[in-house]
């Protein structure tokens, strides 16, 4: 019989363990397990678009998605949070121009004024194609596909010419109201803004908890700043890349139940980092859990009045446009602290 050599290798790896549990049960601690490294490949990404299926969760015909998690209870706990009557927009100005991060200029064209008409009213005209890195808006749970399908199985195919037949923005049209959280993540680092390309973690969002000082729970609306507008006021469009979150953040999402996710820029870091998994965030919120999503939010204000009060969270409150069928919709969320 051959006698089995030690491996020092896997004795110092057992060692490092052991020491880490160890430290843990002294200190009552539980040692942090790193979610982004479960989520680095196309197959981690396909692997969790299955475990964090919220399909059928609400019944096999549902169209609120994670809506459904802020309860009337809820909304009217939220209105508790508000002590001043202050409130801040979260919508970006519409911008009429093209620009190096702006392919879709607000178009907004006047019919009648003060000065061609002897009438007595004026109009005017809005055109926008809002899905994009600049406009503020609603992502309704059919603007993304996987595989054929969208959330809860319904297929593709019921976006037609026409519009959504299932899933469309017309599901929010009683509006958005319920708790908002702010997570400041370059002042988290530090930091005015993050870098283009930047990835935010799970483990930065407990840390922004932690230093908040705030408990993100279920039915609540997290609002993640990255500093874009900031960058791109200090140096420029963006270009394509964008910092955001990290595919693996949507787990973190998941275990929190929350409602809707937004952000001031695509939620999503760009580049991902996932190959051949362009937007995974968008993906696994908007298809897998039915979880709504706000764009190209402009979170600098909110940033201010947060950390003047030293509040991270308020009354936040959007709707969109009452149009039957359609993707998502331009929006002015509301702040309300």
């Amino acid at each position: 019989m051959k006698s089995r050599q030690p491996n020092v290798t896997q004795f110092l790896r057992f060692c490092a363990v052991y020491g880490l549990l160890l430290n843990s049960l002294v200190l009552g601690q539980t040692p942090a397990l790193s979610l982004s490294s479960n989520f680095r490949s196309k197959g981690d990404f396909e692997r969790q678009m299955k475990e964090l299926s919220n399909w059928g969760r609400w019944g096999t015909n549902d169209q609120q998605g994670t809506l459904n998690l802020l309860t009337p209870k809820q909304r009217f706990e939220a209105t508790r949070l508000v002590r001043e009557g202050v409130s801040v927009s979260l919508a970006r100005d519409v911008e009429k121009e093209r620009s190096g991060d702006n392919g879709s200029p607000f178009v907004h064209s006047m019919d009648r004024t003060g000065t061609n008409t002897s009438g007595f009213s004026c109009s005017d005209t809005f055109m926008v194609s809002y899905h994009g890195m600049v406009h503020t808006h609603i992502d309704s749970l059919c603007h993304m596909f996987h595989d054929g399908f969208m959330y809860n199985g319904f297929p593709q195919t019921e976006v037609v010419s026409s519009g959504a037949r299932k899933l469309g923005v017309d599901n929010l049209k009683q509006g958005l109201f319920g708790r908002g959280i702010l997570m400041d993540i370059p002042a988290l680092k530090g930091l005015k803004y993050l870098e283009p390309g930047t990835p935010i973690y799970p483990e930065d969002l407990s840390a922004w908890e932690k230093q908040a000082g705030i408990k993100v729970k279920s039915g609540d609306i997290v609002l993640i700043r990255t500093g874009r507008w900031a960058r791109r006021a200090a140096k420029g469009p963006w270009g394509d890349k964008w910092a955001g979150l990290h595919g693996s953040c949507a787990q973190w999402l998941k275990t929190r139940d929350v409602a809707m996710i937004g952000s001031d820029a695509a939620s999503d870091v760009l580049p991902s980092g996932i190959e051949g998994v362009p937007m995974p965030i968008h993906q696994l919120c908007l298809v897998a859990m039915g979880m709504w999503i706000l764009d190209s939010c402009d979170l600098e204000a909110l940033s201010v009045a947060a950390k003047k009060r030293r509040r991270w969270e308020f009354l936040l409150t959007a709707s969109p446009l009452a149009v039957t069928g359609a993707t998502g919709s331009p929006a002015n969320p509301i702040a309300t602290f």
